[in-house]
């Protein structure tokens, strides 16, 4: 289920559809998980997706897998590795390249669906490639500037349609920064919905079935 003829670890639900290239839908899981996590949604959205669920190239101890570092120190406090969160960007973006060749996948159909860390990552790639990417589901996640590709402002975001959503009493990425989301994306011209629902750092059944419900009317 997980072939070594590509760049990352992951699983994936085929599409349902027989002929013809695939919409498809790359799920980036959060720090200290791995590709089985959001997987468990697959079975639960539209068919007709190419599921792929991808694991961050960075292992952790003693388990789990990361996009990139984050470091905890008692002077500087928390801090995040940009520069290897760069490096990740640009293996997503060589991943979903091979995935499209070697699943025949739709090249103006991709959508990225990301928790947490994995949700930082999306907006990187989506906002840094739009002419790449239509669609992202970010959830419990921030745009994270200082990982964008140089001159993204310069490009064209209004093909792209991101629904974003965080929880109200999330304990690990503070809802003020999610906050700033809206703005951001308004700015770029991208088409978005925002939402916040009464949970910690996680997604509940109605966020599921809100961006499920955004999803089906996207792809």
């Amino acid at each position: 289920m997980s072939p070594t003829s590509l760049s990352l670890e992951y699983l994936e639900r085929p599409s349902s559809l027989k002929l013809g290239k695939k919409p498809s839908l790359f799920m980036f899981h959060g720090y200290g998980s791995n590709e089985e996590d959001l997987f468990s949604f697959a079975s639960e959205l539209p068919e007709e997706l190419h599921v792929i669920s991808v694991r961050a190239p960075y292992d952790l101890e003693p388990f789990g897998h990361a996009w990139y570092a984050i470091n905890f120190d008692a002077k500087y406090g928390k801090w995040s590795d940009d520069e290897q969160a760069k490096e990740s960007r640009g293996k997503i973006v060589a991943f979903i390249d091979e995935a499209c060749e070697l699943f025949d996948l739709d090249t103006a159909n991709i959508t990225l669906l990301g928790f947490s860390q994995g949700t930082i990552l999306s907006y990187s790639v989506a906002l840094s490639f739009p002419d790449k990417i239509k669609n992202v589901v970010a959830l419990s996640g921030y745009i994270n500037e200082n990982i964008l590709l140089e001159g993204y402002k310069d490009k064209n975001h209004s093909s792209l349609n991101i629904y974003a959503s965080h929880g109200q009493v999330d304990q690990v990425i503070p809802l003020e920064w999610a906050q700033k989301t809206p703005a951001f994306l308004t700015e770029l011209g991208v088409n978005h919905v925002y939402e916040e629902f009464p949970i910690g750092h996680g997604v509940s059944q109605q966020n599921f079935y809100s961006f499920r419900e955004w999803l089906v009317q996207h792809i």
